[in-house]
């Protein structure tokens, strides 16, 4: 039997649209022999429909477009899909099974996760039963994502000793650095080891908001081994026929990382249907970065961008600035702020006095004066704004809210600091010549908001810094196991008081896209007025 998984990227509430690539993915599979078809979790509706599922109608319209479904296919293959139901007032997260117009099995999800991104208890009753079928002479089994993420919970035990030859899992499992290596495969080839089955693993790709699909949809052999393996960040039609097939080799780290950016930004820009994006280039590192990723993912067509030099801006950012329009071919504008600066100084100066020492208010006034012009620019011409603030300012409140905050989407929101310098670094080693100017990556950081400021004058190194903010935020550190762990106590207290400080400032800013295991954005949720500090 020639199986088929078809890691397709749907968008979130595009029912019609994604039962039309459905029927075409599935006409595509059958046309090269498949006899079973398989799609990834809740293909129909998108994942994560989040509280879409709480309209009864919504669950409605998706049954209809199920029967549209069983009249189009071709009749002869097995064709699994992942889509919502309502059953007596209850919703499921449900995998159906079509043989021709037939529905030969309905599976409900039995594992319902409820941490990190997940919500998934609020909007889905769990199912309780195993589906195990007679597909083309194969007794196979059908999981959805979580249920063969728990070898020992039940809806694995619910299959052991069933003597089944297939187990097929439907997945939107949404991608994080590294969970490919360290968590998915482990964990698939333990349930595939354990129930002694070939294990078809069928994954969502996409952007999606803050999530990122990256696909690799894989089989394991009964004995753990993986034999197959999809194209990540891409769509993809894996076949196999019960003997090795093609392995794609996991992309290297930093790559991985990149590819996430540019999957996150252009699903975000194009499903919400954007035509270009805008980046206010500052000649610093992360604006950079962000307008690498976008015209990477986008095509220099579709990206222009600006800078506002101030009185306090160096001629070398300024240059590289210019430099690094030139070598995108972009469209690109400068709009000075230092008259507009003095102009509202001197209309402030009527309240502060004209003898104000200056300090945190003139430098964020600067800020707060190019994101209304970046804003402007987004209101005129309908470009969508790209911020560029990175995961460690946003972490220390490094950053002004309705300044550099201002837009539409944060491509780097969940990209520490040294990381930013590191893709960097591997984005100008790849072909077609240095994109980033080298001055952009060799200059100390600095928002250039007063003279010969550096952030180091109110930061920690990022390289102390950044292992830091990972243990705190991504490992749940507490200060006294920071401590013990070797970190310097006044750095540690230091920065613990600026995170937690500083959570109402991450409450305003736009989405961006998830690329560690806990982001700001939809993995940790702290109380804006809160005073524990451990």
């Amino acid at each position: 039997m020639k199986t088929a998984l078809i890691q397709m990227n749907p968008t979130v509430g595009a029912l019609a649209n994604n039962a039309d690539r459905i029927i075409s993915k599935a006409w595509e599979a059958f046309n090269a022999g498949a006899g079973l078809i398989v799609f990834p979790e809740l293909a129909l509706s998108g994942y994560p429909p989040e509280d879409l599922i709480l309209k009864d109608h919504f669950c409605g319209d998706c049954e209809a477009l199920l029967t549209r479904l069983g009249k189009e296919f071709p009749s002869e293959p097995v064709i699994v899909v992942g889509t919502p139901i309502s059953r007596e007032g209850k919703k499921y997260n449900a995998a159906l099974v079509f043989q021709g117009s037939e529905i030969i099995g309905e599976y409900r999800k039995m594992l319902l996760p409820n941490y990190g991104v997940f919500d998934e208890k609020r909007l889905f009753e769990a199912g309780s039963q195993p589906l195990i079928l007679d597909i083309h002479g194969k007794k196979a089994a059908v999981h959805i994502c979580e249920d063969s993420w728990a070898p020992s919970g039940k809806a694995v035990q619910s299959l052991e000793n069933r003597n089944i030859d297939l187990l097929i899992n439907l997945s939107a499992s949404p991608y994080h650095r590294g969970k490919l290596l360290n968590d998915r495969i482990n964990v698939l080839a333990e349930t595939a080891k354990k129930l002694k089955s070939t294990l078809l693993y069928c994954n969502l790709i996409g952007g999606q908001d803050e999530l990122v699909f990256d696909g690799a949809s894989m089989v394991f052999a009964p004995d753990g081994s993986r034999i197959a393996r999809a194209k990540q960040f891409e769509e993809d039609i894996l076949y196999f026929e019960e003997s090795p097939s093609r392995k794609e080799k996991p992309l290297p780290d930093l790559e991985e990382v990149y590819e996430a950016l540019k999957l996150g930004l252009r699903d975000y820009v194009n499903k919400i249907g954007f035509k270009r994006v805008v980046v206010a280039l500052s000649g610093g590192i992360d604006s950079a970065l962000v307008l690498a990723i976008a015209v990477d993912a986008l095509g220099k067509d579709r990206v222009a961008s600006v800078t506002m030099p101030s009185q306090y801006s160096s001629s070398g950012t300024l240059g590289d600035a210019h430099e690094m329009a030139k070598i995108l071919d972009i469209e690109f504008h400068e709009i000075p702020i230092k008259g507009l600066y003095n102009e509202f100084k001197g209309e402030l100066s009527k309240i502060w006095g004209k003898d104000k020492t200056p300090g945190l208010a003139e430098e964020n006034l600067q800020a707060r004066i190019r994101g209304n012009l970046i804003m402007a620019l987004s209101n005129e011409y309908g470009w969508l704004v790209l911020t560029t603030g990175n995961k460690s300012e946003m972490a220390m409140g490094y950053c002004t809210i309705y300044g550099d905050m201002a837009g539409g989407f944060a491509v780097i929101k969940d990209v520490p600091k040294t990381l930013v310098f590191e893709l960097c670094r591997w984005r100008n080693e790849q072909t077609g010549g240095i994109v980033i100017p080298p001055g952009i990556i060799e200059r100390p950081p600095s928002a250039e908001l007063r003279p010969d400021q550096k952030d180091s004058d109110s930061l920690p190194p990022y390289e102390e810094l950044d292992p830091i903010l990972e243990d705190y935020v991504e490992n749940d550190m507490g200060i006294s196991s920071l401590i013990e762990k070797g970190y310097d106590e006044t750095i540690v207290r230091r920065v613990v008081h600026a995170v937690e400080l500083s959570e109402y400032k991450r409450r305003q800013s736009p989405p961006g896209v998830k690329i560690t295991p806990k982001s700001f954005d939809r993995d940790r949720r702290i109380p804006i007025v809160n005073r524990y500090r451990n």
